[in-house]
This record gives structure tokens, C-alpha cells and sequence, in this order.
């Protein structure tokens, strides 16, 4: 049962215009400590804008709400204090060590004993052997965790990560997201933006916004469930001539290619079944009913939401 000192933002309202475009529009949600909190959307759609109002570090038009229990409006500064920002583009030193980086964002927040806390911090990343490595000299992997390691040090009760795996190798970015739970087990809520859908399933909940507004949130597979897609696989055939054929079509949603299979989806049950009345005849072609995958409800979002921008 939740509680609310379980919940550590509560917002409701939120809207932010820079001069005549409004990025995020009346958006309201709840997220809980020590959740891993996902932002999705395409590119401009208002998820950094979101994320930064959530943590006080931009002034909503309207709206209100609460992070970390101060008001996001009057008590800005004191949300700041307990926030750690990781961005996308490696901000340390780049000819400091390893231990030199880490060392001084101690110094910076005034931890007792920064050698110690710098430490602690390369034993828990795994950076044990490469204390004296300059920062410059570290390849995307090993500048992920020295990044994490930094925001973490002065420990936040919020974690903002900005696609903080872009251009990171797979085995990286499992290692950072095992990290990511360990730290969201210990209490440490975060609210993360990606594109990639593998880390979206990782997240405890999730959020998509387009173009300034959120069109739906949840657990993975309430959101699944939510969109009412209704999903086949295509398999055999000519599979990029039935792609072709399909899409466009009254009552086709979405048409992705999976490998050597085809998704088909809409929300239409009905119509759907009518666009592909002409196409189950052909025995090349085998047709099998399957849940649509998170993908496929992104896609289509997406193209809703085309209309949303226009």
C-alpha cells in the first residue's frame, strides 16, 4: 500500500512554453521512492523540459506540485541540493584522474574525508585498477560509471539521468542499469529519458510524451495493455511486399518489420481484420495472434501524435 511519504513527486498541471511553442502541456503524475522512472518519446517532445521541472531546475508557467516534499515553485533550491544530474555528454575533467574527478566533487559538497569517499566509490563501480587513468583517456564505459559514480557521491534522494547510455556498448549498459537497481533499492528514486526499448522494460514505470503531452504511464505492461492494440505476426512470403501492401491501410496501425516476421497492429480489432482479410488466402503467408510488444505501442504513439504536433 502506498503511502505519501511513499510518494517523492507529485505534480499536477504542468505547462512550459518558450516563446510560441508549448513543450509540455498539463501534465500531471505521481512517481514513489525508489522507483526507476522511464521518460520516452521522440526527439522535442518535452521529456528534458519535464524532467528538469520535476527537479527544480525549471519554473513551470502552471501547474504545481511537490518533489522530495518542497514545493517545485518556492523551494527550488532545496530540490537542487538533493538532486544528482547525469547528462548525455561526459562533464568531468578530462585531464584528471579518475580519483582526482571523484576527490573533488567530494570537496565540492563538503563530504568529510574526500580520499576515503573517492575511495568507496571506485571499489562499488568496479574502478579499482584504474584510479590514476585520466578521465580523457577512458573509453564510453568506464566514463559512464565515472559519471555515475560523481552525481552519486554527495548521495541524492533523486537521480536524473538524461539518455545516459547513448553510444555505450551492451555489456555496459547492463552493468550501469544493475547499478541503477542497486541504487533503487537502497531508496534512491530516478528518473531516466532513453530511446531504447530493452532499458524502457527496465524501468519500474514509465511514461510516454509527445510533443508536450503525456498519452500514457504506467508499469510496462499496464501501458501494453492500455494502448488496445490488437497484434499479429506474419511470417513466409514476401514480407517487404506485404509491408508495402499493408501500409496506409484502413485499420493498419502499424506495420514493422521484426526479422524475418512482420508486425501487424491496431486498435480497431475489426477494421484490422478486414485489412487483412485479403492476404489470409495466401498459403505462403502464415498469420499468428501475438501481444503486442512495447515497440509496437511506441509506434504507434508516435504516429498519433503527429497530428498532436500539427
Amino acid at each position: 500500500m502506498t503511502t505519501p511519504s511513499d510518494i517523492v513527486i507529485d505534480v499536477e498541471g504542468l505547462t512550459k512554453t518558450f516563446g510560441a511553442r508549448t513543450v509540455v502541456r498539463d501534465l500531471s503524475l505521481q512517481v514513489r521512492r525508489g522507483a526507476i522512472y522511464g521518460f520516452l518519446g521522440p526527439n522535442g517532445s518535452g521529456k528534458t523540459t519535464t524532467i528538469r521541472m520535476l527537479c527544480g531546475l525549471l519554473t513551470p508557467d502552471a501547474g504545481s506540485g511537490t518533489t522530495l516534499g518542497y514545493d517545485i515553485r518556492t523551494e527550488a533550491d532545496k530540490i537542487k541540493r538533493q538532486v544528482g544530474y547525469m547528462t548525455q555528454r561526459f562533464s568531468l575533467y578530462q585531464d584528471l584522474s579518475v580519483r582526482e574527478n571523484l576527490e573533488f566533487v567530494a570537496r565540492l559538497y563538503g563530504l568529510p574525508e574526500p580520499p576515503r569517499a573517492a575511495r568507496d566509490m571506485i571499489a562499488r563501480l568496479g574502478l579499482s585498477g584504474r584510479e590514476e587513468q585520466l578521465a580523457g583517456e577512458l573509453s564510453g564505459g568506464w566514463k559512464q560509471r565515472l559519471a555515475l559514480g560523481a552525481c552519486t557521491l554527495p548521495s541524492p534522494k533523486l537521480l536524473l539521468l538524461d539518455e545516459p547510455t547513448a553510444g555505450v556498448d551492451p555489456k555496459a549498459r547492463r552493468e550501469f542499469w544493475n547499478e541503477i537497481h542497486a541504487l533503487a533499492a537502497e531508496g534512491l528514486t530516478v528518473l531516466v529519458s532513453t530511446h531504447y526499448m530493452d532499458e524502457a522494460e527496465r524501468c519500474h514505470e514509465i511514461a510516454y510524451i509527445a510533443y508536450g503531452v503525456l498519452l500514457t504511464h504506467g508499469t510496462v505492461d499496464e501501458v501494453v495493455a492500455q494502448s488496445g492494440l490488437t497484434t499479429y505476426t506474419a511470417t513466409g512470403g514476401d514480407i517487404l511486399k506485404l509491408s508495402s501492401a499493408l501500409d496506409g491501410k484502413s485499420g493498419v496501425d502499424t506495420v514493422a518489420p521484426f526479422g524475418n516476421s512482420l508486425h501487424v497492429s491496431g486498435r480497431d480489432r475489426e477494421a484490422l481484420e478486414k485489412a487483412l482479410a485479403p492476404y489470409r488466402d495466401d498459403r505462403a503467408i502464415t498469420w499468428t495472434p501475438s501481444e503486442p510488444s512495447l515497440e509496437d505501442v511506441f509506434i504507434e504513439l508516435m504516429n498519433r501524435a503527429k497530428d498532436n504536433f500539427q
